[in-house]
């Protein structure tokens, strides 16, 4: 009996439409990184239902309703109805509100006139003519947009576009748009600036908005004799003041299949080297050739994690005269770059796909799309421009 009436409760609950407050208690969920499975938990709906509130607003809380100060309020439509009612006068009506008379005159024309006005009618239109949003920038201006777009689709995030504008046309700030403009006008389409399609070209392919708060763990990898602990590096390499200095990584596919990544601190250039299979021998194979293909100035340290696939790391810096470091476990983040590098080459490169099939040619034409994209961490200089300043000054 218990279970059939809980389960008539769970139904009824269903049912219902989204109160202010239910609304109010999804938007504080979905910020503090909840699942929207569990925010249907707890209000009892589906994790569907509670996408179906998030998604009109790209993720995105939208701003609470406001009432301008200047705006005839529901008490003051109240009061004009009763006048009207009443049979008074438009003045007189007014003067008991402290308006003006063609503040009342024109609320009672846009609204039916004296035989049709409703208060709570006239109070509801205009918060719907309230609702009419100001076109945004990239509406306004179309060749600001086929800008936004076009880098859009080369795999630049909207930050690194809002940058790169500001830095191309610093004169012209009617081509200046926000990171933060673009996301919105991706995520929320009513605004009508750029197409939902954009989305697949960012580096998450999100359609929606996700909290910060709302992270994934990592996890540690094997142990490697003789290791040399990135606590010994030089401070030299930690500033990231001297060129030459290297993070590195596998990032892997379906069916074992690896690639491995080279990040220069310095100036972030990026470097792709095919690997057949992550053994050791294989992997430092790869690396020794990255190596010899630059001047010894310019690749003087690699720092990588804990991976078994830099089992023979003494062998490479016999070869190479190249010293080797080796993360904290658990420490992803002391390869800032090159984890940061791993995400963005994910776009080309997605998960559970297969490696091998990508060749050398296209695994430089990745390396070079990256190396060609604006970096807010160089104010907005590409990688290529900053890696050869310093190839140019070595030699």
């Amino acid at each position: 009996m218990h279970k059939k009436r809980r389960k008539k409760q769970r139904k009824a609950r269903a049912r219902r439409g989204y109160t202010l407050a239910d609304l109010a208690e999804v938007w504080d969920r979905w910020k503090r990184g909840e699942s929207l499975k569990a925010i249907g938990r707890v209000l009892g709906k589906e994790g569907s239902s509670v996408y179906g509130q998030i998604a009109p607003y790209g993720g995105i809380r939208p701003r609470p309703r406001t009432r301008s100060k200047r705006a005839l309020s529901l008490a003051e439509r109240e009061e004009i109805s009763r006048g009207i009612a009443a049979k008074q006068s438009i003045r007189s009506i007014a003067a008991g509100l402290g308006r003006a008379p063609s503040t009342v005159s024109r609320e009672i024309s846009r609204n039916g006139g004296y035989d049709r006005y409703r208060a709570l009618k006239a109070d509801e239109r205009a918060w719907d003519r309230a609702c009419r949003q100001k076109p945004c920038r990239l509406v306004r201006n179309p060749n600001l947009c086929e800008l936004v777009e076009d880098k859009l689709r080369m795999g630049w995030s909207p930050e690194q576009i809002a940058g790169w504008l500001k830095r191309s046309f610093p004169d012209n700030e009617s081509l200046h748009v926000s990171h933060e403009t673009i996301y919105r006008s991706l995520f929320i389409q009513a605004r009508g600036a750029l197409k939902k399609e954009l989305t697949q070209y960012l580096r998450s392919r999100r359609t929606i908005r996700r909290s910060t708060k709302a992270t994934r763990k990592g996890h540690g990898k094997g142990q490697i004799e003789d290791m040399i602990s990135i606590r010994e590096r030089p401070a030299s390499v930690e500033d990231r003041a001297v060129p030459g200095h290297w993070e590195g990584d596998l990032i892997a596919g379906s069916r074992n299949t690896y690639i491995a990544t080279l990040v220069e601190r310095h100036s972030r250039y990026v470097m792709l080297a095919k690997v057949p299979n992550k053994k050791t021998e294989t992997v430092v194979n790869a690396l020794i050739e990255q190596a010899h293909q630059l001047p010894t100035e310019l690749y003087k340290s690699l720092t990588w994690d804990r991976g078994l696939e830099m089992a023979d790391h003494k062998r490479f810096t016999l070869a190479t005269n190249i010293a080797v470091y080796f993360c904290d476990p658990h420490s992803p983040w002391q390869r800032g770059s090159n984890e940061n590098t791993n995400g963005l080459l994910r776009y080309y490169f997605p998960k559970r796909t297969n490696l091998k099939v990508h060749s050398r040619e296209h695994l430089d034409f990745i390396a070079r799309r990256l190396n060609e994209r604006p970096r807010k961490t160089l104010g907005f200089e590409t990688p290529a421009e900053r890696f050869n300043a310093c190839v140019a000054s070595t030699g």
